[in-house]
């Protein structure tokens, strides 16, 4: 297996940082446990919960939120992310390592999103197949002595990808936590499709919170568009800079640098009742 450049890992003097993205949620231990882990492998570990409210089993949402914000994070964290439908299965567990940072996580497409940010400085931009760009490297879990003695069946986020992500987060080579992988199952990002001259037609990815619709047209695209009109069942909408500026709904380019649309002080997703997988048409205003 192709090494890394080699580097220092962990500075002395800075924490080493873990981030967790899961479905566990909440009301029950799974987190906990997880961080209990980690911190009894090495106490000094920063960790940071990304979300534990992805919905259960939705592995392309967990895929789109941890990309959303691995570039916010300084070089050498350890992601985890655990939704894993596959848990016990023959789904495999790895870890992964770039040029910047490492993930850990099941081996099922959940982590697409965060590699192509990390492989190009176009985001989103698309990894398509399975075979693994260059820069990249990759690793099957299968050294137990990086587990927990007992794991479980259904938790290897406590006993299989917590204990890898502390000992790799503590300096522990990628090489030592198993055996080498050409490939991993990425799924393909999102694209707008060109429909013409002038004309896109995109996707809604993502509904945060606040009800905002989050497309996969790219700012750098949009910009191309000297008049730029936005469209979604047929309704055009203006275009805005930030949300106040607003009076209903409206589209804009948020703070992933990505399409949305959005209604201040309500929920876009529920005045038009829409979601994930809706079509936004983009096209240039001649008028």
């Amino acid at each position: 297996m192709t090494s890394l450049p080699v580097r220092r890992r962990l500075a002395a003097h800075r924490r080493p940082i873990v981030t967790l993205t899961t479905d566990f949620g909440d009301a029950d231990g799974y987190v906990a446990a997880m961080k209990g882990v980690i911190l009894s492998i090495n106490p000094d570990t920063t960790i940071v919960d990304v979300t534990h409210a992805i919905r259960p089993q939705d592995v392309a949402s967990a895929a789109f939120l941890l990309g959303s914000v691995v570039d916010a994070f300084p070089p050498d964290v350890v992601h985890v992310v655990i939704v894993d439908p596959g848990v016990g299965g023959k789904r495999r567990a790895v870890a992964v390592q770039t040029a910047r940072t490492s993930f850990v996580g099941p081996d099922n497409g959940v982590l697409s999103w965060a590699l192509a940010i990390e492989h190009t400085t176009e985001w989103p931009s698309p990894v398509r197949g399975t075979r693994l760009p260059p820069g990249i490297i990759a690793v099957e879990l299968t050294e137990r002595r990086f587990w927990r003695a007992t794991p479980s069946a259904t938790f290897h986020g406590r006993d299989v990808f917590a204990p890898v992500a502390a000992h790799l987060a503590r300096g522990v080579p990628l090489r030592d936590l198993g055996r080498p992988v050409e490939s991993l199952q990425l799924a393909p990002i999102p694209e707008p499709a060109i429909r013409g001259p002038g004309e896109l037609l995109g996707h809604i990815v993502h509904v945060d919170r606040f009800g905002n619709l989050i497309s996969d047209v790219r700012a750098d695209l949009l910009r191309r568009l000297v008049r730029p009109r936005v469209s979604i069942d047929g309704q055009d909408l203006p275009m805005v800079t930030h949300y106040a500026e607003a009076t209903g709904l409206a589209a804009l380019i948020g703070s992933a640098e990505l399409l949305e649309i959005a209604l201040p002080n309500g929920s876009a997703a529920a005045a038009l009742g829409r979601g994930v997988g809706a079509h936004i048409l983009v096209r240039h205003d001649d008028g």
